[in-house]
């Protein structure tokens, strides 16, 4: 790797760190800074216009954030959203640098670093690799997972017939069965395409504010009101309208959304005029709303005005079949964005996967594979490396075979045999490595008499 001529600034309060660093840095980037703190970090950027920020994700300082790498990680993309920064941070803090990916972040490093990796990632992060990675492309994160269950196969029908209609379609199904993922699908079959889908978040909005945030207000119509505020459904004006967890709106407010889907115009909160609107609505709730309309709990006029058509999303654990395809899609996509060099699953890991209950359906799949991917340093994911980062996801297994508890307690103690082999022994590092405390390993330790 030749010299660079980008500069790097290194913001981290160990001196030992800070010292390697520059020696390091210094063969490979035309100018290295180093800063102790980052109290200093946003008039050094302006000062010295780095190309790419190395943060750590801790410091002793007095902002009480809950984490402080978050904090000026946000405070550098609004101040400087052309510089790229990578997150140095301790084995127990990768959630949160993945956290801090989602937030903007080029990338993260673990200490105790790989020189090769680190330089090749500041690199990359320079602009002179591989093009620089932002998010990962819509169609790809956000693409409908159809599967080939019967299940899916009639919806999948149903949406070929229904989406180029104007049909109000409620999606139902359980959290994390991808009903917002389904509402995008339909949108983009649709002739409304064209523009942006609106979506609404409706067990997100506070009861006081539900008029305003939908209908909109106009400027005095309330204390704190200093202008006019255009609403969701005038936002959604000619596109698509999607309203998630309808199930949540309060009966005393279902009258006013019934009023504005009959009239097809809105009133903005402390105004008279009625503005037309023309919109194509998508609903979805995990609630039982039948039951709900029995119980008196959810307008049975409003009930029928948004389900001309309903498709109801099956849980994974009807769809067991489906979880190997699943599985090897999330651990591609994963493997990309993160770089990582994992080519799959072995046979037995995805056998794993299918005798998990999956309560939180393909969301906690798809969460479980990435943080796998991240943490994994096999070439393939085996059962060990299910065993070793996904704990919770394990005890949750279906107990439909009797020798599951068996089983799973000899994973343990092989995972556990190879941590103190890999640890030489050393308790405290074995802990880490597992993500256990200390008197849970000696617990399992006194179990498996190791």
């Amino acid at each position: 790797m030749s010299k660079l001529k980008s500069k790097i600034l290194v913001v981290d309060d160990n001196v030992g760190i800070r010292a390697a660093l520059n020696i390091l840095l210094s063969q490979y980037f035309s100018e290295v800074e180093l800063l102790s703190s980052p109290k200093e970090l946003l008039s050094h950027v302006r000062s010295f216009h780095p190309d790419v920020v190395l943060l750590d994700m801790n410091f002793e300082s007095d902002i009480n954030t809950g984490n402080e790498g978050l904090f000026w990680l946000s405070e550098l993309k609004r101040n400087a959203p052309n510089v790229e920064v990578v997150l140095f941070t301790a084995y127990a803090d990768i959630a949160l640098a993945v956290e801090g990916m989602k937030r903007g972040a080029f990338d993260f490093v673990v200490k105790p670093w790989d020189n090769a990796k680190l330089l090749g990632i500041l690199e990359e992060a320079c602009g002179k690799g591989k093009p620089k990675r932002t998010a990962e492309p819509t169609a790809d994160s956000t693409a409908m997972l159809w599967g080939d269950s019967p299940a899916m196969n009639e919806i999948h029908r149903m949406v070929g017939k229904i989406a180029p209609t104007e049909v109000a379609v409620l999606i139902t199904g359980e959290n994390g069965t991808g009903k917002d993922v389904l509402a995008n699908e339909i949108h983009r079959l649709s002739l409304r395409s064209g523009q942006p889908m609106v979506s609404v978040d409706i067990g997100a909005i506070a009861e006081t504010l539900f008029e305003s945030e939908l209908f909109g207000h106009v400027k005095g119509a309330f204390t704190d009101a200093c202008s006019d505020h255009i609403g969701k459904f005038e936002q959604a004006n000619g596109t698509t309208l999607f309203l998630d967890e309808i199930g949540n709106i309060p009966l005393n407010l279902q009258a006013k959304l019934l009023r504005v889907l009959q009239n097809r115009s809105v009133t903005k909160v402390g105004d008279a005029k009625a503005v037309p609107i023309d919109i194509r609505l998508l609903c979805a709730t995990n609630m039982d709303l039948p039951k709900m309309v029995r119980e008196g709990r959810f307008r049975e006029d409003l009930f029928y005005r948004i389900n001309t058509v309903t498709l109801q999303l099956p849980p994974l654990r009807d769809r067991t079949d489906e979880i190997p395809s699943l599985a090897a899609l999330f651990v591609e996509r994963f493997t990309r964005k993160y770089h990582r060099e994992v080519k799959g699953l072995t046979e037995e890991a995805v056998q794993m996967l299918q005798r998990c209950r999956w309560d939180g359906n393909i969301r906690e799949l798809q969460n479980s594979i990435e943080k796998v991917v991240i943490l994994s340093e096999s070439p393939q994911i085996d059962v060990q490396d299910l065993q070793l980062h996904l704990e919770q996801m394990c005890s949750s297994f279906a107990s439909t075979a009797s020798n599951t508890v068996e089983t799973l307690d000899e994973l343990e103690e092989r995972a556990i045999r190879t941590a103190m082999e890999e640890c030489a022994g050393n308790l405290s590092s074995v802990a880490k490595m597992l993500n256990i405390s200390r008197p849970t390993l000696y617990s399992k330790l006194k179990k498996y008499g190791i």
